[in-house]
């Protein structure tokens, strides 16, 4: 029997007869389990070639939290650098560092722009029962810094998680007073891996607003990785649902490899385009990158503001 088929018969033996808050337990109780079989899986087999190979999902949006488990045993993180930091997290219901703050006894900072979300964060069993600090903020890259102080973060931590759906270049490249040894960040897929892009930074930016397609924000991978080499981090490849790039400090890689843009480069398929109404339009592809040729991106090797039109011939 396959550990799905397991989880599965698990999860109706669960709900028998249980109110739901019991079975919300036990449900969690049986994904950890299961995570537990997993990760010890994926210790047993050593290096692996590709990250889609140990994704799983717990609290994750995608299979983020498989990926997050095999990199911290493979490079061998010290008790005292288990912290993370993560912003851009919404309610924390679902998160790349929540596992790791459950499962494995990490302590963090989460920040989000809304007060309502922190709210809900503090005021849940999680914040007693765990080392977090919980912050309403919304992130630029000139506070980005004195947040971290201001919360008492400085000095190598084990993990940095960005996801702010726009300014995520420019925020990273401002980033200091902190060193990770892991950096996962949101890229997006639309722009491809050819070309170092993002958007042109604006302090105000919001996704929502920017363009009525919900496509236009954020950077494309090539962009991530020509900044993470000059910040001394190794690309080592990307989430299957392609949008979460990650990266390790170069001093840090143990026995994981480097991958160049186009060779961890995964394509997104989700379908999330809006039409101008605001209703869902599911586009795929290169229409998802024409819808938007009109806008305004920063070519980061020609240091100019450029169309999108221009910049990929659309």
């Amino acid at each position: 029997m396959n550990l799905r088929a397991w989880f599965r018969i698990q999860l109706a033996r669960l709900g028998r007869g249980i109110g739901i808050e019991t079975m919300q337990e036990q449900i969690f109780e049986a994904k950890l389990l299961t995570a537990k079989v997993l990760i010890n899986q994926m210790k047993s087999r050593g290096a692996h070639q590709s990250l889609q190979e140990v994704e799983f999902k717990v609290f994750s949006q995608f299979g983020d939290d498989g990926i997050i488990q095999y990199l911290i045993h493979a490079i061998g993180i010290p008790t005292e650098r288990r912290i993370f930091i993560e912003f851009g997290v919404e309610n924390y219901e679902e998160a790349n560092t929540r596992f790791l703050l459950m499962n494995d006894n990490w302590c963090g900072l989460i920040m989000d722009g809304s007060a309502a979300n922190i709210r809900h964060v503090q005021q849940s069993s999680l914040y007693w029962k765990h080392d977090l600090t919980a912050v309403a903020a919304f992130i630029d890259r000139d506070n980005v810094n004195s947040l971290f102080r201001e919360h008492g973060f400085t000095g190598e931590i084990g993990l940095l998680s960005i996801d702010i759906d726009g300014n995520d270049y420019w925020v990273w490249e401002r980033i200091e007073g902190i060193n990770p040894i892991i950096v996962i960040i949101e890229y997006n897929s639309v722009f491809g891996w050819q070309r170092a892009v993002t958007i042109p930074y604006d302090p105000a930016f919001r996704r929502t607003q920017a363009h009525y397609s919900n496509l236009y924000w954020g950077c494309s991978l090539q962009a991530l990785c020509l900044l993470g080499e000059q910040k001394g981090y190794a690309f080592i490849g990307c989430n299957g649902a392609g949008n979460n790039a990650y990266f390790v400090r170069k001093d840090r890689l143990g026995p994981l490899k480097i991958n160049a843009a186009e060779e961890g480069y995964v394509e997104s398929h989700f379908r999330e385009s809006r039409s101008p109404l605001g209703e869902l339009s599911y586009l795929s592809g290169d229409d998802r990158l024409h819808e938007i040729r009109n806008m305004d991106v920063y070519d980061i090797e020609q240091k100019q503001i450029s169309k999108i039109v221009d910049v990929f011939k659309q």
